[in-house]
């Protein structure tokens, strides 16, 4: 069942959304060689509780953290602890809040350091993919525009989509229909109307699209072992133009200096 929000629950939506943003910058500029995921993870929970929200993450579905903290080849859901960053690391985070009764979503895949030219593209072509599956969620267009859109993108660069995992609706709960794919086909699947509430994550991997649980039960990796990286927005569906809910400009700030 999809459920089309009002304008009241799109502004509750909104500012849990930028919660979840200025979660992001709280941290951003701590995402240093010498940290280690753990230490961040406690600041953002702080920083959440101290801002009138609560950790989306920490206890769903026995999940034990604030944030999804995944490096390298972790693709997402990977668990904060005690080692170190070092240089030439990338570390996919990947948060959410709620607050009145809305959740907000969103992640980014930031620089440890001095990265590789390779990766960096990474990084650069798996954001512009969001953002080609964004201008896609317009109502009207079916959830399959929005998947090819990312799809084509990644693809173009000889990159992996990964399949296993998607985006989906959100709002009174994290997870609501419907799925989000990064792949499909134009024209296919439902079609959205405005006032539907989405995060598009696209999961883009350097090499295969394959990938692999752990036995911790939670962190997916490339089977290549190859780095990946995941941006993510909750957006709603518009008319002309889809409106972005949460933010990526104060981690950009942050990051630039």
């Amino acid at each position: 069942m999809i459920y089309y929000k009002t304008e009241e629950e799109i502004d509750l939506i909104r500012n849990s959304s930028l919660l979840v943003a200025k979660t992001h910058a709280e941290i951003a500029g701590l995402i240093k060689p010498g940290i280690t995921t753990l230490a961040l993870d406690k600041i953002a929970e702080e920083f959440i509780r101290d801002n009138g929200g609560v950790p989306a993450f920490k206890g769903y579905g026995g999940f034990p953290n604030t944030l999804c903290m995944s490096p390298n080849d972790q693709v997402v859901h990977g668990i904060p602890n005690d080692r170190v960053l070092e240089d030439g690391e990338i570390l996919s985070v990947d948060c959410g809040v709620v607050m009145n009764g809305y959740f907000g979503d969103s992640a980014f895949t930031y620089e440890v350091g001095e990265v590789d030219t390779e990766v960096k593209q990474l990084l650069k072509v798996t954001k512009q993919s969001l953002y080609k599956g964004i201008e896609m969620a317009v109502s009207g267009n079916r959830i399959g525009d929005i998947g090819y859109a990312v799809q084509k993108h990644a693809e173009s660069f000889g990159y992996g989509v990964v399949r296993e995992l998607v985006g989906h609706g959100v709002g009174k709960n994290l997870h609501e229909s419907p799925e989000v794919p990064n792949y499909g086909r134009r024209g296919r699947g439902t079609i959205i109307q405005e006032g539907l509430v989405i995060a598009i994550e696209p999961m883009i991997n350097m090499g295969t699209r394959k990938i692999m649980q752990h036995n911790d039960g939670w962190t997916i990796t490339t089977i290549d072992n190859k780095p990946s990286a995941h941006f993510e927005h909750t957006i709603v569906v518009r008319k002309r133009k889809a409106e972005i809910l949460s933010s990526f400009e104060e981690i950009e700030k942050k990051i630039n200096g």
